[in-house]
């Protein structure tokens, strides 16, 4: 058997206040295995431990600052030489001073190197601990005139797949009586539609392993006025969210017991949207609850 491909590792560092945990956030999504303030020393050890939980194909993400000190020239050993056995990436993250006095101004945060000179005192000792790191970078990216949005998208087309830069929606059915899903982005009542609970031959099926309660809950009047104009608004709020780099969606649909109608149209939005070229799957959060 062909041994696995081993998955990428970059390592984000660069000057406080530059985006780092931006871009972190921005790794996890893509799929990264991130772990924040790690000792550059104990790289090769997180990579065996990733390899034998997760797999050789699970790429890393590891976040390392100037809280890390004299770990910092262990960051050129462990990667020259090829100590983790995977292809490694070193970020710099990096902006002018002015950018980033204002950015940690407003978060109220001391420099960790300022001691109880100033904000700038701070940044200069950084950029003189930081200088070797920045000029052997694979990759240096400037934030000072990029917002959130601009630096996830600059990670993602860095460190994206095709898969892993797509939207992933999921449409989840749910019952009222047992609460509405707090994480969802939206939320629909199919409650407008006739029950199928009150059709005997019905009752103990459910809208999703059942073609006759399927087919019953589409032809009832305004089911498929419904779909024909809410999934084109999905639709259109996905291009928007892939716009502002959010890669998750959620919608939520209820009916009372979140068994048969609520479950239906899930199965079927989710249908339309990925014959609409989405990534999108149904989720069922009470079915067999009752």
């Amino acid at each position: 058997m062909a041994e696995q491909q081993a998955g990428e590792l970059v390592v984000v560092t660069g000057m406080t206040g530059a985006g780092r945990s931006t871009a972190a956030k921005e790794l996890e999504d893509l799929g990264f295995f991130v772990i924040d303030n790690l000792p550059p020393s104990l790289l090769p050890d997180v990579v065996r431990l990733v390899d034998d939980s997760r797999g050789r194909q699970q790429p890393i993400a590891v976040v390392v600052d100037v809280r890390s000190g004299s770990f910092f020239d262990e960051i050129g050993r462990a990667l020259v030489h090829e100590g983790t056995g995977r292809k490694a990436t070193l970020v710099f993250l990096d902006a002018n001073d002015e950018v980033l006095v204002r950015r940690q101004e407003a978060a109220r945060r001391p420099h960790p190197l300022q001691g109880s000179g100033r904000l700038l005192d701070g940044l200069e000792r950084e950029r003189v601990a930081l200088a070797d790191l920045r000029a052997n970078s694979d990759l240096v990216i400037d934030t000072s005139n990029l917002n959130v949005h601009q630096l996830t998208d600059r990670i993602a087309e860095a460190f994206g797949t095709p898969d892993t830069t797509r939207l992933r929606v999921t449409v989840v059915s749910f019952g009222f009586k047992y609460g509405i899903p707090i994480d969802a982005d939206f939320v629909a009542d199919m409650r407008f539609l006739p029950n199928p609970h009150w059709v005997p031959e019905l009752r103990p099926g459910n809208g999703r392993d059942n073609p006759e309660v399927s087919a019953y809950v589409y032809s009832r009047p305004g089911a498929q006025e419904f779909l024909a104009g809410y999934v084109p608004v999905l639709a259109g709020v996905a291009e928007g969210y892939l716009r502002e780099g959010k890669r998750f969606m959620r919608v939520a649909l209820g009916c009372t017991g979140g068994k048969h109608r609520s479950v239906a149209m899930a199965e079927e939005i989710a249908r339309r949207l990925q014959d609409r070229g989405l990534v999108a799957r149904a989720l069922h959060r009470d079915l067999g609850r009752e």
